[in-house]
């Protein structure tokens, strides 16, 4: 079976870890990397419009969340790029919408979540289904974000670790899916 879609390099650079699972299906744009046992689904969109995107390890992106690095408005492309900086064991649950300036360790957006540009979550922040956090904010540790009127309040753990979920994925994502590989170095 012949792959209809290109990774074209002139305005996609894709750089995956060993051990991550990174489905071809997904949309890629711009400069991104991808930490070891990062799994992400078919159908996700990750957009490097302003700047690189940098995915540490074990993060969870599901089927059409959006991570997106956005130029600012009145800014041009080529101007002082701005990174986007993805901590480890992060959650982005479905149809999740993610334009944080930087995002920690261990923090979940569950789904149809939406953060806008110049927030920063911390440490184990939740955000959750249906809730938005659009003002540019830090977001303390611990944080849970939830109801219809976007309450607060702070929970004594950080999110559960989703180690058992990226190992069933990594096992069978690739019996269904085309997945993009690590280059593999050249000699010197």
């Amino acid at each position: 079976m012949a792959l209809t879609k290109q990774l074209d390099p002139a305005i996609c650079n894709v750089k995956v870890t060993p051990g991550a699972v990174v489905c071809f299906e997904a949309d890629y744009f711009g400069d991104i990397s991808i930490g070891s046992r990062t799994v992400i689904h078919p159908k996700a969109r990750i957009i490097a419009e302003a700047g690189p995107i940098i995915i540490g390890e074990a993060n969870l992106i599901e089927e059409q969340a959006q991570i997106i690095n956005r130029l600012p408005p009145g800014k041009e492309p080529g101007e002082t790029p701005q990174v986007m900086v993805i901590g480890n064991n992060n959650v982005f649950e479905v149809d999740s919408y993610c334009q944080a300036s930087k995002i920690g360790d261990n923090n979940v957006l569950e789904a149809k979540s939406h953060v806008g540009p110049g927030v920063e979550l911390s440490r184990g922040v939740v955000v959750g289904s249906l809730c938005s956090v659009t003002c540019p904010q830090v977001i303390q540790e611990n944080t849970v974000i939830y109801g219809d009127e976007f309450h607060q309040r702070t929970q004594s753990e950080k999110p559960a670790a989703q180690g058992l979920q990226l190992d069933f994925l990594t096992k069978i994502l690739p019996n269904y899916h085309h997945l993009i590989k690590p280059k593999k170095k050249l000699p010197a």
